[in-house]
């Protein structure tokens, strides 16, 4: 289907009214385009460890909304245009002016798997579920992942990092806690080279059925594997569930700024010669970590590059 796009050019000021008023008739998914740098809030809530740099401020906004192309919906803009012009006397609307454009209704939510392959980490293979296995894959290890709407194909530096660290230091029968699971690719790797058991943690709650579903995947018993939502850096009732002194080894691919606060934490989950491994590090930010995870009790053993991103590992002795 193919839809028309409309834009109006206007101010940061004004934005938020024609939203309002857009919504008042009946318009739905609004889109706002403008140069207002993020706040230290809004900056905590994305899962990036710097931000990009952007154009100055300007104080220009563009509000766009779509209607269904091969319509008449002159009417329609026709209020919009009258609406903009009512905001004048309340708002600096700026130009005030509406362009359009033809865009397709493009699939955005499976269209990004036209990008995913299988491809191997040692002897891991990690292949889509929509693809079909090789013949001469078929004797490396097999992970299939469906990552649906949530973080970890297994093809970012950060987690290739963390997949070759759990390669080297998960045994039979160990116990794995995966902090920030997202999918879930970490705690069936872990569960695939015989880890006992995995406890998974993420803010995110979608990321719960991701993992569930591909533990079901991967043909990982249910019970093998227990999943919470919050953040393990404060909620002490989360802490009290996740246990301590429990685990062989802990995972966490999240951020260098998450591992910074979370690291005084994960001594208290960890067996006397457990292991720590993390990754998720802009380079820059390394030093950082790795003070953290000294000051928190723990020997750093080793420190690990790939592209810009670093994994640390480090023992609770």
């Amino acid at each position: 289907m193919k839809w028309n796009k409309f834009t109006i050019r206007t101010t940061t000021a004004a934005e938020d009214f024609l939203s309002a008023m857009l919504d008042e008739l009946g318009i739905e998914g609004i889109e706002i385009e403008n140069n207002i740098p993020l706040g230290e809030t809004d900056m905590a809530k994305m899962f990036i460890d710097f931000m990009p740099e952007t154009r100055p401020d300007d104080g220009i906004s563009h509000v766009s909304f779509y209607l269904e192309d091969g319509r008449d919906h002159s009417a329609l803009l026709r209020q919009v245009m009258d609406g903009i012009e009512w905001q004048r006397q309340f708002v600096d609307v700026g130009e005030g002016t509406i362009t359009s454009s033809e865009t397709e209704d493009i699939d955005w939510l499976n269209n990004w798997k036209a990008y995913f392959h299988a491809f191997s980490i040692e002897n891991i293979l990690i292949k889509p579920t929509w693809e079909d296995l090789e013949e001469k894959d078929a004797d490396k290890i097999l992970i299939e992942i469906d990552p649906g709407i949530s973080f970890g194909t297994g093809k970012h530096e950060t987690t290739q990092l963390c997949i070759r660290q759990l390669l080297k230091y998960v045994k039979e029968n160990a116990n794995v806690l995966d902090v920030g699971c997202g999918s879930g690719i970490l705690s069936v790797v872990a569960l695939k080279l015989g880890a006992a058991s995995v406890v998974g943690t993420d803010l995110d709650e979608n990321c719960m059925a991701s993992t569930r579903e591909n533990m079901q995947i991967n043909q990982l018993p249910e019970q093998s594997g227990t999943f919470y939502v919050g953040n393990l850096i404060d909620d002490k009732e989360l802490q009290q569930k996740v246990g301590t002194e429990r685990y062989d080894i802990v995972v966490a691919n999240i951020l260098a700024d998450v591992i910074i606060p979370m690291a005084e934490v994960i001594p208290a989950r960890l067996k006397k010669g457990g292991i720590f491994i993390t990754s998720g590090i802009i380079d820059f930010k390394e030093n950082e970590v790795k003070k953290a995870i000294e000051a928190a009790g723990m020997r750093i053993l080793e420190v690990n590059h790939q592209g810009e991103w670093v994994n640390i590992t480090a023992i609770k002795e």
